[in-house]
């Protein structure tokens, strides 16, 4: 449970002070103190309640027990709570000692004046429907801009406040562009704003920047905060999930401005709209970015109800702005949501299809592909190619003339085959069963060069799994002189401990291993170990002994099992070579291919050609099936001879669907939301346990609110139907809670400074009626974003200068009153995004899989399991490493140091406010971490290229592109001061010089002079720390 701040806080920043006389406020002024002090005992938990009473309610509060009152309006001496709150008997006083919570002289004194003023009860502010009241009256005549303002000059006047003046043009467009776009004005931009003379230059800057696509990805961000997005499972072995295209949905929701009403259902409920597209089920991935696990020993039935707490809480968090989390084990003891109120909510999210366990893979079901336009068009083009080419195959084989060898007398002699298994493709047919951890991947050469044909197949850090193919539709027959050969390759940092290689026949299971003996799963053999794991970085040809593992000749291979034990392994080219006559070979002979299936299912085979094949030639099937069966036999299955027609269309056809599986396997796909065909029941949870059901529930909402729009009969009330009730007009938060994030957002704190709680222990909004004002306002304006973050920043109130003075600072210091303008250290995306843009590194390309920049060593292993696919931090090179930090790929249980070092989230859960530290590892980070120290260095080439020809002008350069300004003649002497002492040290020591410029994986460029790119390093980074850099201000 969160605590709110003492009440001192609390009054002095954000509500009036009571004075003799005045009107004491309940919601105000006296809830919180109560809230704090006494609803624990005497709030809404009734399991808690001490003596019946409850001081939230007036009928209980004002209630005669027993001849006593605990509060009598206008009189003090018959009120039990003044008297006990008065006590000096530790027997009477109130709190109790024990809770170590006495009221302060304060806040005794505003329960006095407001029994004595009549102890008039409100009901919690929140959980009234804003009224949206006028706009107010104010003195003061020519600041204000829009309706914002004066809700604000209406507070300073009556606090004896002015407003700051309007900052700098070079100051207001920095705010704007870090407020809009998370990253620093270009100096084109700045210059622009600059020559832009008319009244309405500051909006069409805002414009500007409200149109680029980096809006949508600085709005993303804050958004995937709440959404707790990342891009791993986040329990146990942490491994990676395919989600980043639910974030690439945000990104693109806020670019095109997506109504906030559209916005909410999509994510809750897009998968229940009626015909939902494509994007409607990638936004449902908001359910779906909880925390997972696949521990061994978990329990379906615990981890089902762990995901729909988790769903509900987020839900009631993200759009309600309640802690009601707190209700899982008991009713709240603060606000009116009961324990059955919760489950009922909860009922909403229990009938989700995704199971318990996530099977440590990146794409547990439901899972959707999402192919671009661009592949889209490959898949389509792969799809028509191998149509066309099956079409011509079965062309050919209807014209084959076919004698089977099986009635040839004497049988023919054998002659020498080759059957490959495992090239580009599984098998034709094959049922594959990757029970993997981590599922295998084909990698394509342009990942590496695989040992034949264009792909090889990928496993990772495996263990006790193995990825698994049989029955496919082209037998293996072992034939005679048999040489059973397998290309793999190992990781040259990360060699498998073992490797396993099973063939299952009709004779049994054959293994044979390299490397460690492993005692457990399927890696576990007693015999047959071949020797030591190959050494990793090129591929080796790998030879199995036949006779070793008895598999004699004849016998029929049905499937295949390749396993490993840690590292990463590739393999290819699974081959069979050997001699066997056609009458005996199931590729060869249509006869003994159909015996050979007799009773088994054969995957591949086109309907009832599939009865055909299992029923066996004695059912003496009609002549026409009989020859339908022989043409697909023909086509599919049958070895042709290379110098006939057959076999070119065979091979051409093999190569078309190597082509379509490797585009649909390029395609990548995202984790939706789905309901259950038949939903769950639910039940309240005694304690929070979640094999303790007690009273069964149906989905509802608690009763302090609306009420739910009624179902149509014989219908149940759905995730829909909840979201378009969150977006009701009755509805008191909704609309409150979201301006509330975005005035956080752009002003630093919130209008209610507990953005994450809106109930009695959350604090008041300093500004009720513009709270009110401006949640009924965005959604009379069709809960337009662009439109309000417009109003936002448009604003006097944001345009004013930041700069306070000290009796300002001492009445108001966390600017709640917004007598100045906003100033706050960015955050940690905005940080290294800022030192990227600056250098001109930063690389803009949007969307797609999370990229790893730089990172110390070290930090994934001690928290990675050995067969996690997230174990090792492998970096990675060139242009991804200098994207935007939104990109950033997202490890639950070890986050991007970066960002961590500054405070971002770890994304585990809902954070709807980040907090802002100050540790010396921060400026650690800024001087000497690997991706800022190369950003100062391409921030220097930019100085040196464009900056002029003398040290001042490069100096002025530099401020002008990092700040947006000039430097301050005293500035440029103390810079110009540092600057020459680089140069003397560098001029003196070209190795040192060499070690500077060629931090991080950019080269230097070669004409320029190492001596003094180094110097004009070192001052870039000094300007990239400066406290200005890094504040927006």
């Amino acid at each position: 449970m969160r605590i709110a701040r003492h009440w001192a806080v609390v009054l002095a920043f954000v509500g009036p002070v009571s004075v003799q006389g005045a009107e004491v406020s309940f919601n105000r002024d006296i809830r919180p103190i109560l809230s704090e002090h006494c609803f624990a005992c005497h709030g809404f938990d009734a399991k808690q309640r001490k003596a019946d009473l409850r001081l939230d309610l007036a009928e209980s509060a004002l209630a005669e027990r027993n001849g006593v009152v605990a509060i009598k309006p206008g009189d003090l001496a018959k009120s039990d709570l003044w008297q006990r709150i008065n006590s000096t008997d530790p027997q009477e006083v109130m709190p109790p000692p024990s809770t170590k919570k006495q009221l302060t002289a304060e806040q005794k004194k505003l329960i006095q004046q407001w029994i004595e003023q009549g102890a008039k009860f409100q009901k919690h502010w929140a959980f009234e429907p804003p009224t949206g009241a006028g706009v107010p009256a104010v003195k003061t005549a020519g600041w204000d801009r829009n309706p914002i303002d004066r809700f604000i000059l209406s507070r300073l006047e009556q606090d004896g406040l002015t407003p700051q003046p309007e900052a700098s043009r070079s100051t207001l467009i920095r705010r704007v562009a870090f407020a809009l776009t998370g990253l620093p004005p270009a100096l084109s931009e700045v210059a622009e704003f600059e020559a832009d003379k008319s009244p309405q230059a500051y909006e069409n800057m805002v414009d500007r920047y409200l149109k680029s696509p980096r809006y949508g990805e600085e709005m993303a961000r804050h958004w995937l905060d709440v959404a707790r997005y990342a891009d791993t499972h986040g329990l146990h072995l942490d491994n990676e999930r395919s989600m980043w295209a639910y974030r690439d949905w945000v990104i693109q929701a806020f670019n095109e401005n997506k109504p906030f009403d559209a916005f909410t259902i999509e994510q809750l409920a897009g998968d229940l709209l009626p015909n939902p597209t494509r994007d409607q089920l990638i936004a449902t991935g908001f359910n779906r970015c909880n925390v997972t696990t696949s521990e061994g020993g978990s329990i379906d039935a615990e981890f089902i109800f762990r995901y729909a707490v988790d769903r509900t809480s987020t839900m009631i968090e993200t759009w309600m702005g309640l802690t009601g989390g707190c209700a899982v084990c008991h009713d709240h003891k603060y606000d009116p949501l009961s324990m059955r109120e919760f489950y009922s909510l909860y009922a909403f999210f229990l009938s989700s299809a995704d199971p318990a366990m996530d099977r440590n893979i990146d794409t547990t079901d439901p899972f959707m592909k999402v192919a671009n336009a661009a592949q889209q068009a490959v898949l389509a083009h792969t799809q028509s190619a191998e149509a066309a080419a099956r079409k011509t195959l079965e062309e050919a084989a209807a014209k084959f003339g076919y004698r089977d060898p099986a009635d040839e007398a004497p049988a023919p002699a054998a002659r020498a085959v080759t059957d490959v298994w495992l090239d580009d493709v599984f098998p034709t047919g094959a049922r594959t069963n990757c029970s993997s951890r981590n599922a295998s991947v084909w990698t394509t050469a342009t990942d590496l060069l695989p040992a034949l044909g264009r792909r090889a197949l990928r496993q990772a850090f495996a263990s006790n799994y193995q990825d698994k193919f049989e029955q496919p539709l082209l037998p293996l027959v072992v034939p005679e002189n048999p040489n059973l050969t397998v290309f793999v390759r190992t990781d040259a940092y990360e060699r498998p401990k073992s490797l396993m290689l099973q063939l299952d026949s009709n004779l049994g299971s054959h293994k044979v291993a390299w490397g460690d003996s492993q005692n457990y799963g399927v890696a576990k053999t007693d015999q047959n170990w071949l020797g030591e794991v190959p050494a990793g970085g090129t591929w080796h040809k790998l030879q199995i002994p036949l006779e070793r593992i008895k598999l004699p000749p004849g016998a029929i291979v049905q499937g295949v099992a390749l396993a490993q034990f840690g590292g990463i392994a590739w393999w290819d080219g699974l081959t069979m070579a050997g001699d066997i006559s056609p009458a005996a070979d199931p590729r060869s002979s249509f006869k003994v291919w159909w015996k050979q299936r007799t009773g088994k299912d054969t995957p591949g085979v086109p309907g009832e050609l599939a009865g055909v094949l299992k029923e066996g030639p004695g059912k003496a099937p009609a002549a026409e099936l009989k020859d339908k069966l022989l043409r697909f036999y023909l086509a599919y299955v049958y070895r042709a001879a290379g110098d006939t027609p057959l076999f070119d269309r065979q091979q051409a056809w093999q190569d078309a669907q190597a082509a379509r599986v490797t585009a649909e396997e390029a395609i990548p796909g995202t984790f939706i939301f789905k309901e259950l065909p038949q939903p769950r029941e639910a039940f309240v949870m005694t304690r929070g346990q979640y094999d303790k059901p007690g009273e069964k529930v149906e989905p509802s909402v608690p009763a302090v609110f609306p009420a739910l729009r009624k179902p149509d009969a014989g219908r149940r009330a759905t995730r829909l139907d909840l979201a378009q009730w969150l977006l009701s007009p009755e509805h008191p938060l909704t609309a409150r809670v979201t301006v509330n994030r975005f005035w956080q957002q752009f002003f630093g704190t919130g209008l209610v400074k507990t953005s994450f709680d809106f109930g009695s222990q959350g604090e008041s909004p300093s500004h009720p009626e513009m709270l009110d004002w401006l949640a009924v306002w965005y959604r009379e304006h069709n809960w337009d974003t662009k439109a309000l973050v417009r109003l936002l920043v448009t604003s006097a109130a944001f345009r004013q200068d930041a700069r306070v003075n000290p009796e300002l600072l001492k009445r108001d210091p966390e600017n709640r009153l917004y007598a100045r303008g906003p100033r706050f250290r960015l955050d940690a995306e905005q940080i290294r995004d800022n030192a990227l843009a600056v250098s001109g590194l930063i690389n803009l390309s949007m969307g797609g899989h999370g990229d790893k920049s730089y990172q110390p060593p070290n930090i994934w292993e001690p928290v990675g399991y050995s067969d996690s696919n997230t174990r090792f931090y492998l970096q990675d090179h060139g242009p991804a490493l200098y994207r935007r930090s939104i990109y950033a790929f997202l490890k639950r249980t070890a986050p991007p140091p970066f960002m961590s070092n500054f405070d971002a989230p770890n994304r585990e859960q809902f954070c709807s406010r980040r907090e802002r530290s100050n540790t010396p590892l921060q400026a650690l980070q800024l001087l000497n971490d690997t991706q800022h120290f190369e950003a100062a260095r391409g921030f220097a080439e930019q100085i040196l290229a464009a900056g002029g020809q003398t040290a001042d002008e490069r100096v002025k350069y530099a401020y002008r592109r990092a700040l947006a300004r000039n430097p301050h003649p005293d500035e440029l002497v103390v810079v110009r001061g540092a600057l020459d002492q680089y140069l003397a040290r560098y001029r003196e020591d070209l190795a040192a010089a060499q070690r500077v410029v060629t931090v991080g994986e950019s080269r230097p460029r070669k004409d320029l002079p190492p001596q003094e790119l180094a110097a004009y390093t070192l001052l870039a980074n000094l300007i990239l720390n400066l406290d200005e850099t890094v504040t927006r201000n």
